[in-house]
């Protein structure tokens, strides 16, 4: 039998009723289109402000962090993106420098308002199946249907009366690597008072796990939460030849293709599925034409890797093919590891089990399992504060036009979250 306090169950209660309202929710956020593309930045600014204004009605006071510039080297030629990097928005309803009850139990929510899907194009709009159980559309799953419930979970904790102290981080470049918000997440998850870590717990709202591609296959008999999550990172690869005329002077030319090709070989040597080290080489660029050997040419890629010594070992790996910049041809390696390994400690296994008795409390199901995927819940949690992150809405389909989430999982995922951020709050 659920085993809720008569506060609680009213809590559930009132978020029972808000199904209509999380629907109309969503459908406004998948109309910001956040996504790469003409106008991201205004979409991104619509959206944050948005967001700015309901979390302001519950208590919420808002500043704006500016975002740091990522690595030179990770634009690629033709890149088209925002002038400058986005900033991130921390919206907390205490005072951090004087945290009072705050200090120890508040919780910091994390969620992302850009998706991965382009502001043109026919992927648009909050698409309703026959039958209303299920709905598509651009970031659906990842993340708007997460932000929903985080922002109607605050929402109905606020209408009981219960007392939280929360902080609601919101960023937009969590699918292009956190790079100009890293440093803000970090900052906020490592908050002190008194030598006293301000933030009991992080809590994400990527999507739940377990969801297919599509969604008229089959769902899952229970849905699963990320516990570990393994690491990220990004390099590239550059090669300086020399430039020679193909017909009349080959012999003194000095293929920078070539090179690249040999450094791609020896750097894809260093995957390992099996123990879950990938090396990933995506896309190839030179300026040259067919007839010219290549002076220069450069390859951009990504690294997936299961914990921080694997990491380690990978960065060393491609670090050691870079040669000396005198030599001819020459390789440089550039690289950034910026999503480091999440384990399963025993501090985020505890707040995971906590997250499962409330479901377990309102009839449900939850298991744990081991995601390659990345987040900014690894990010939380390389600065020391204990995270889970697959609290977002039930759905599938991540970064695809059939992109889909699960109508019905609303208001259950929200009353889950709900008395998860009401236990960690009063230490329960």
């Amino acid at each position: 039998m659920p085993s809720l306090s008569a506060a609680e169950a009213r809590l559930c209660q009132v978020i029972s009723t808000r199904f209509s309202a999380m629907l109309a929710d969503l459908r406004q956020f998948v109309l910001f289109r956040t996504g790469p593309g003409p106008g991201q930045a205004e979409q991104l600014d619509a959206f944050r402000t948005a967001m700015l204004a309901r979390l302001a009605s519950v208590g919420g006071s808002w500043h704006l962090i500016p975002g740091n510039a990522s690595p030179a080297w990770l634009k690629k030629p033709g890149d088209s993106g925002p002038s400058s990097p986005p900033p991130t928005a921390i919206i907390r309803n205490f005072n951090p420098a004087a945290p009072g009850s705050a200090a120890g139990r508040a919780v910091l929510l994390a969620g992302h308002l850009d998706t991965v899907h382009p502001t043109t194009g026919d992927f648009a709009g909050l698409n309703i199946a026959a039958d209303q159980s299920t709905a598509t559309g651009p970031g659906t799953v990842d993340m708007k249907g997460g932000i929903v419930l985080a922002l109607h979970a605050l929402e109905a904790l606020a209408e009981c009366g219960i007392p939280v102290h929360w902080s609601f981080l919101l960023n937009s470049d969590e699918e292009t690597g956190s790079f100009a918000s890293d440093q803000t997440i970090r900052s906020e998850a490592s908050l002190l008072h008194n030598q006293t870590r301000i933030f009991a717990a992080g809590l994400a709202f990527e999507p739940a796990v377990g969801g297919a591609a599509r969604a008229d296959a089959p769902r899952p008999s229970t849905w699963k939460l990320a516990l570990a999550r393994g690491g990220s990172g990004q390099f590239h690869l550059a090669t300086t030849g020399r430039r020679a005329h193909v017909g009349r002077d080959f012999a003194a030319g000095v293929s920078a293709v070539d090179a690249l090709c040999r450094t791609i070989i020896a750097a894809h040597a260093a995957s390992d599925p099996a123990r879950g080290i990938c090396v990933n080489i995506s896309p190839l660029w030179c300026p040259d034409a067919t007839n010219v050997v290549a002076g220069e040419a450069a390859a951009w890629g990504n690294v997936r890797y299961p914990d921080p010594q694997a990491g380690q070992h990978l960065q060393a790996a491609l670090a050691a093919l870079a040669t000396d910049p005198a030599a001819m041809p020459a390789v440089a390696v550039n690289s950034t590891f910026s999503r480091p390994a999440k384990p399963a400690d025993d501090a985020t296994r505890a707040l995971a089990a906590r997250y499962q008795q409330c479901c377990c409390d309102l009839g449900g199901e939850l298991e744990f399992m081991t995601s390659a995927g990345v987040c900014d819940g690894n990010n939380m949690q390389a600065a020391g504060l204990p995270t889970i992150d697959t609290l977002g809405i039930c759905g599938g389909g991540l970064h695809t036009t059939t992109e889909w989430v699960e109508l019905s999982s609303m208001v259950h995922r929200c009353q889950c979250l709900a008395l998860l951020i009401g236990r960690l709050a009063r230490g329960a």
